[in-house]
């Protein structure tokens, strides 16, 4: 099969730069399907193949009477689904016929289950060499925990080292919802663009690859560096900063502001005249950045005295007109609605099942000052079964015949 064939279909003058792209996603859950959600964004033409009885998101988010299912629209909004039995040696080949048509697979589905199936990268390749192999594990192709199962509080959280290094009094703190499988989605689309753009000149695909353990791992990788290289790392707990200008202080009504004084100096005088100490300037303690490091634990009590004389309300004007550099610590309910966020396309609208459109987070990427998602809605069950195995080929009879077996739904 030659590039030509799996080239780019009607690419516009501008537009979703993923135009005529299409994707076959066979993934669960949240790290696959959102590399799937992000590339849809992006304008790619996203099927998503589940097992008969559904990814197990479906039934596992839903909240409430109605069903409602936050996560599950977040990952697959913009998607088509094909309910097949990929296990089922009729269905594997129903999903070849969907891999013979696409530019891209993305899974995470685990190593031995690909294997198992026969679609390991290796051989995915041998038989379709045009298509890019996008595969998303627990902790990597290689090594002897390659086949460990994992979700991101495992492998991205609990084993690269970030859960140890957040500690605060003795207790490692939770990982939020799906960040780590939203970091590590962001980083394989990037590796589905580098090498869609090769395949460009080269009229082949290739593996990429990455896992929840090298995303977290990377995510903490300053801190991993400064320990490699001299033995050291930065700690986390507010007193123990060497930099009292880049931590956060609370206010008078129990909320928080964070100073961004990066570089000490930079920011010292308007810092301490902005909390009306002008004097602390000529305090010997604070003379330059080797003495404030050195005094940290003194500079860090009295700034928290200082800003516990106003709430965060009073704070905001008085710190902006001298020029201080520092942000709120804001809560999800603040941020869902603040300003910047909102103009800068932080959400967007995205159709539901039955009509309609909700507000949702946006992927991180716009293309040409636009934050857009898909048009289509997050799809039902095997709702383009038949449509889509009849765009690759298979007859009305082939597909009555597949649904009277269960290989499909």
């Amino acid at each position: 099969m030659t590039a030509d064939v799996h080239h780019r279909r009607d690419v516009p003058v501008s537009g979703p730069p993923l135009h005529g792209v299409r994707v076959v996603e066979l993934g669960a859950w949240v790290a696959g399907p959102a590399a799937g959600a992000i590339l849809a964004d992006w304008g790619a033409d996203v099927i998503k193949v589940e097992p008969v009885t559904g990814d197990p998101i479906r039934i596992s988010a839903a909240i409430g009477p109605d069903g409602i299912n936050p996560p599950f629209e977040l990952d697959n909004r913009g998607k088509r689904s094909v309910a097949l039995d990929v296990a089922n040696p009729e269905g594997r080949e129903a999903f070849a016929a969907l891999l013979a048509d696409a530019d891209v697979f993305v899974t995470n589905l685990r190593p031995p289950v690909l294997d198992g199936w026969g679609l390991s990268p290796e051989l995915l390749l041998e038989r379709f060499p045009h298509l890019v192999v996008a595969t998303m594990s627990g902790y990597g192709d290689r090594g002897p925990d390659r086949d460990r199962p994992s979700y991101d509080i495992g492998g991205y959280w609990a084993r690269s080292g970030q859960a140890a290094a957040h500690v605060v009094n003795g207790e490692p703190p939770l990982l939020r919802n799906a960040l780590g499988d939203h970091h590590s989605a962001m980083a394989l689309v990037g590796g589905v663009s580098a090498a869609l753009y090769a395949r460009e000149s080269t009229g082949r695909g290739r593996h990429v690859s990455t896992s929840l353990l090298r995303n977290g791992w990377w995510g903490i990788s300053q801190d991993a560096a400064f320990l490699s290289r001299i033995g050291v790392w930065m700690q986390v707990p507010r007193k123990q900063f060497t930099n009292p200008l880049f931590t956060a202080y609370p206010t008078k009504d129990g909320r928080w502001l964070w100073l961004l004084g990066l570089q000490p100096m930079r920011h010292w005088a308007e810092i301490a005249t902005a909390v009306g100490h002008p004097e602390w300037l000529a305090d010997e303690r604070f003379a330059d950045t080797v003495a404030m490091r050195e005094h940290a634990p003194a500079l860090n009590d009295l700034l928290d005295d200082a800003f516990r004389t106003r709430t965060l309300e009073e704070w905001g004007p008085i710190l902006d007109e001298h020029g201080v550099w520092w942000e709120p610590v804001m809560t999800l309910d603040e941020v869902l609605v603040d300003e910047q966020l909102l103009a800068a396309g932080g959400m967007v609208t995205t159709p539901v099942a039955g009509g309609g459109e909700v507000p949702i987070p946006a992927s991180p990427v716009d293309f040409d000052g636009v934050s857009k998602v898909s048009t289509l809605p997050p799809p039902d069950l095997g709702a383009h079964t038949d449509a889509v195995l009849a765009e690759v080929g298979l007859t009305p009879a082939q597909i009555s015949a597949l649904r009277e077996r269960g290989v499909i739904a």
